[in-house]
C-alpha cells in the first residue's frame, strides 16, 4: 500500500477517546478520503484495532522492523548520553520515538499529529509547503529552547548558531515531511556526533523531542515553521493553554483566523477517560473535545450533573512553559 499523502498518529487504547476525536475531526474538517495510519504505541491496541475495522481509510502501521529499527536507534543515542537509560525512559517511554516510523511508511508526503489533537481545517496548505521544504511545522517551541536542548551547555551555540536555534526548533506534536527523508547515513551522523562531545546538548526530560530536533538540525534538513513565516495577522495559536479562541460551530478561531489544529497538551489521558465516563471535571475546550469524540454517537455523550470540578495541572509545567513562550 503506497499513498501520495496521508496522516500519521501514535496511539494505543490508553488514548482511545482522544484518537476517536482526532479521527472524527479529520473526517469532518479535512476529508473522509485521506488515509490515516496509526503507529501502535505498544501492543495495547485491542480497542483501537476494533474501531478502525469500521473505518475504511484508517489502518495500523505494521512494519515491526521499522519500529525495532527506530527504538534501537533511540536506545543507542541515549546510551551515549547516559548508560542508565532507565531514568530517561522512566517517565517518557522509548515508544515515543516510534514517531520516526513515519519516514518508513506508505505516504510520500505526510502530516503527523499527536493523538490528543483536533484538526480544524484541511491540510492542503501544509502539503503544498512540502514542495519547497523537507520539514514543515506550525508551533512556537522555538521561543523556549530550554525544553528541547540543554541551553546551559556552552557547546550548543557552537553546534547550532543562534539563528538556527531561534528559527528551526519545533514541537514534535505536529509536523509534516516526506518518506525516506531520514536514512542510515543520517542516523550514523547523529550517533557519531553524540559520541564525540555533542551529547551534552540533549535534554533528557523530553528525550524524543530533543533527539528529534537534533536529528533534523544536525543533518541540515530545511525546516519551515508557519508560526514564524506566516504574516503576523494570519498566525494562530494551537494549544489549550490559550484561552481566547472563539468557537464558531465547533471550529475554533484565533481572532478571525481558523486554527489548523488544537493540541490538548498537558491534559492526561486519565482525566479525559474519567470525563468520558461521566465525571464532571472541566478542562479547556472540553465541549469541543466532546463534540468530536461523540460526533457519530451523540447518545453516548456523558450528561454531567452539578458544577464541574476544575482540572488543575499541578505542578503546571505546561502552563509555565506556555506563559514563558507567551503564546496566543
Amino acid at each position: 500500500m503506497s499513498e501520495v499523502k496521508g496522516i500519521y498518529t501514535l496511539a494505543n487504547d490508553i488514548v482511545y477517546d482522544q484518537l476517536i476525536a482526532l479521527l472524527n475531526s479529520v473526517e469532518t474538517n479535512c476529508s473522509k478520503d485521506i488515509p490515516v495510519c496509526i503507529i501502535p504505541y505498544d501492543d495495547n491496541v485491542g480497542r483501537v484495532t476494533h474501531e478502525i475495522g469500521n473505518r475504511e481509510n484508517v489502518f495500523l502501521f505494521s512494519d515491526k522492523n521499522s519500529i525495532k529499527h527506530w527504538e534501537d536507534f533511540a536506545q543507542k543515542a541515549w546510551q551515549l548520553y547516559s548508560k542508565d537509560t532507565k531514568n530517561i525512559f522512566g517517565r517518557h517511554s522509548i515508544a515515543n520515538h516510534r514517531k520516526f516510523c513515519c519516514f518508513d511508511g506508505p505516504f510520500k508526503k505526510f502530516v503527523f499529529m499527536d493523538a490528543d489533537t483536533i484538526l480544524m481545517q484541511p491540510l492542503d496548505f501544509i502539503f503544498e509547503k512540502l514542495n519547497g521544504y523537507d520539514f514543515v511545522v506550525y508551533d512556537y517551541q522555538h521561543k523556549d529552547p530550554s525544553h528541547v536542548y540543554n541551553t546551559k551547555s556552552s557547546k550548543l551555540i557552537n553546534i547550532f548558531i543562534k539563528e538556527r536555534i531561534d528559527h528551526e526548533i519545533f514541537c514534535t506534536g505536529f509536523f509534516a515531511s516526506k518518506r525516506n527523508l531520514l536514512g542510515e547515513e543520517n542516523i550514523k551522523l547523529v550517533l557519531y556526533k553524540l559520541k564525540n562531545s555533542h551529547k551534552e546538548v540533549l535534554y533528557p526530560k523530553a528525550p524524543e523531542q530533543s533527539l528529534f530536533n537534533y536529528l533534523i538540525m544536525i543533518n541540515n534538513i530545511s525546516v519551515y515553521n508557519l508560526g514564524i513565516n506566516l504574516q503576523q495577522d494570519k498566525r494562530t495559536g494551537n494549544s489549550v493553554t490559550s484561552t481566547h479562541f472563539e468557537d464558531k460551530n465547533n471550529i475554533l478561531y484565533d481572532k478571525d483566523n481558523k486554527l489548523t489544529y488544537l493540541h490538548y497538551i498537558g491534559i492526561p489521558a486519565s482525566i479525559i477517560g474519567k470525563v468520558c465516563k461521566g465525571e464532571n471535571t472541566s478542562f479547556p475546550y472540553r465541549d469541543i473535545f466532546l463534540h468530536y469524540r461523540y460526533l457519530y454517537e451523540p447518545e453516548k455523550q456523558p450528561r454531567f450533573k452539578g458544577t464541574p470540578k476544575p482540572y488543575n495541572q499541578a505542578p503546571s509545567l505546561v502552563k509555565r512553559i506556555y506563559r514563558k513562550l507567551k503564546l496566543k
